[in-house]
Formats: structure tokens, sequence, C-alpha cells
């Protein structure tokens, strides 16, 4: 079975178990998930692509766009074998959005019951949530991309912290990890970067003009063929402050504890609690309550984050992106789940590693780099 047959099945199963007869996928991350990679975005300030794809019950697939995208969807993006093409004028398509329902329903039939993943028409219902849980397993191809990717991030991660310079703003630093990124075709949909008292000001420290003197901080959520690997490290000009390598090892002992609790079945709830409670063990009870701990991942940077209250369970070949903090210093690594425990996709060879043991397993997280 392919991909995108695997793929199509459990859409299949899912419009199945919802009475729905077909569903419309029109968000880039949906678009990007079952073509295994490609895209749909033009316009990337929205979440709509430019292109739908129509899966039904019975398995038939169809693109749906307007006269200006067919061409270069047919070329470029994917295949009439997997996805007979529907067109609308362009016109039609900026008049009214009913318009666009008929033509769909004249594929479909007029009494078909049709869903969409996020909100495209009045009355018709969005499923993203159900669409969402048909992403969670990735396949074997996309295991492979998404290990990839995490090489070629953390890589990108480690060539930049050789250029950047003391001196340099917050955005230089940026644009230079940027192009780390892109010479391996990734685009980084976060960026952010803190250098010195920035670092424990702000938890999203989105780049500024403020100039780098002592300790650095980058993240990147980095994105290639659709999937988000996303990981936090910390550069330090000369000896690492005993304070600063203390939070640090705290930090990663309580992404260990995330780690070993980020088990098939599990549920947000009780990783949380499992955060919580290193939190406490490491001195640093209130923590947790200054930003979130992270979450699934996959298509989106998170697809759900855990918190007290969150039933969502962890699936085999599920993505996962935890990033506990302790005011001035951050750890975050991307993994993926399997029967046996985690692996870390987003290792970084040039960062130094912190160790932890829990329940006789071994978890590694990266430490600051002193340069």
């Amino acid at each position: 079975m392919t991909e995108l047959e695997e793929k199509t099945e459990r859409l299949q199963e899912m419009l199945d178990k919802n009475g729905f007869d077909m569903v419309i996928l029109n968000a880039q991350h949906n678009f990007a998930w079952l073509t295994g990679g490609s895209s749909n975005a033009v316009d990337q300030s929205r979440e709509n692509g430019v292109a739908s794809l129509m899966v039904t019950r019975t398995g038939k697939r169809f693109i749906l766009t307007n006269t200006i995208e067919i061409d270069r969807m047919l070329c470029e993006e994917l295949s009439s074998e997997g996805f007979e093409p529907v067109t609308i004028s362009w016109q039609d398509e900026k008049a009214d959005q009913a318009s666009v329902l008929r033509r769909v329903r004249s594929v479909v039939g007029p009494n078909a019951r049709i869903a969409t993943d996020i909100q495209m028409f009045a009355d018709v219902p969005a499923i993203e949530g159900k669409v969402a849980a048909c992403r969670y397993r990735l396949t074997t191809d996309e295991r492979a991309r998404y290990s990839r990717l995490g090489r070629d991030a953390s890589e990108a991660m480690d060539r930049t912290a050789k250029v950047v310079e003391p001196g340099e703003t917050e955005v230089q630093i940026a644009e230079k990890l940027r192009n780390e990124l892109a010479l391996d075709g990734i685009s980084s949909v976060v960026t952010l970067v803190a250098a010195d008292d920035r670092i424990a000001k702000f938890r999203h420290p989105v780049p500024t003009g403020n100039r780098w003197n002592k300790g650095l901080l980058m993240v990147t959520c980095a994105k290639r063929f659709g999937l988000i690997a996303s990981l936090s490290r910390i550069v330090y000009v000369g000896a690492v402050p005993d304070d600063l390598r203390r939070r640090t090892e705290a930090a990663a002992n309580v992404n260990a504890a995330m780690l070993d609790a980020t088990r098939l079945g599990a549920t947000g709830s009780e990783i949380y609690s499992a955060a919580a409670a290193a939190y406490e063990r490491e001195g640093f009870p209130d923590e947790i309550n200054r930003h979130h701990q992270g979450g699934a991942a996959g298509y989106r940077t998170r697809d759900w984050v855990a918190h007290p209250q969150s039933s969502e369970t962890v699936n085999e070949y599920q993505g996962f992106a935890w990033n506990p903090s302790i005011t001035g210093t951050k750890v975050e690594e991307t993994v993926i789940v399997n029967a046996d425990g985690i692996e870390v996709i987003t290792a970084s060879p040039e960062f130094p590693r912190i160790v932890a043991v829990i329940n006789g397993r071994e978890y590694f997280s990266p430490g600051v780099l002193s340069i």
C-alpha cells in the first residue's frame, strides 16, 4: 500500500464513522499531509490554500482549484493519476463561495453529506479535529522524512552556532539561522532569538535589534515537505555560569521526565503531571506556570499541547516536541514515539549532552555550548 492509499483509507474510515460522504481538505498542513509533502500555498499569511483535495467515502480523490492554479498543480505538485482535477473559474470562485460548493456537489451529488477540514462554507461542518487524528500516526515514509528533517535542522543549528558572532543583533542571527536552514530546503516557520537578559525576560523572544554579548538562545520550528521539527539551543561566550548550567540541567531533567512519560496510550494530562512533579523535584515548582510544555507535533508546530485537563493520547509513530523552560534557559527537542520508547530526531552532535536516567532508560538533552 502506498502512502497515499494508506492515508486515503484513514480518511474513508473517519468519514464512515462520522456519517459523511466527502471531506474537503483546504488547510495547507492537510494538503501537505495527504500528498506526502506537496503544497497548495501561495499566500503564506493564510491557513487556506489555493487548491483543495476532496476524498469520498468510496475512496475517490479529486483536486479542486481555479483556472489560474490547475496547470501548475498538476505539473509541479501532484498527478492527475492520484487526483482527478475539478476546476472552477477564478471569477466564480471570487464572486461567491456558494458557486464553489455547487461545483463540489456537481461531482459528489446534490445530497452528499460534505465536511471540510477548516471552515469554508456556511452550513458545512468543519472537522479539523477528526482529520488531525488521521495524521497522528506517521507512515513509514513520513518517519524517514521526519528523521531527515530533524537531522538537517539540528545540523543547520550547529552550523549557525559556529558562524554567529558577539556584537551581532538578534535579527542578524535569525537571518543566519534561516539561511543555514534554507541551504537544506528548510523554512523556519517560527524563529526566536534572545541575547543575554532577554532570555530570562521573555518566553517568546521575537528577534530585535538587541546585540548579543554573552548568552544566546536560538529557536526554530523547521519545516520541510509540510513536516515541522522544533528545537532550541543556547550558546555562551566563555565559561558557562554555574547558575545557567544548573538551571539547564534542571530543565533537561524535566524534559527527560516528559519523554519517559510519553508512552503509548498516555494522556496529555499524565505527561503534564510528570512535568509538574519534575519541576517540583528540581526546585522550580512555579516555572510550569510560565510557559506551556509542548505537545504533539507533525504537520503543525503543535497538534495539541499537554495541560492538566488534556485527554489526548499518545499514538505509536507520533511526533512530539517538548519544550520545558526555567527562567533564563530552555530545552527543546523533537522525537518520534515507537513501541520501545522514543527516538530523538533533532539531536545536535556539536552541543554537549545532558544525560538523565529514569526507570533504567537514558534520556539526552542539549546542554549549553561554550564558545
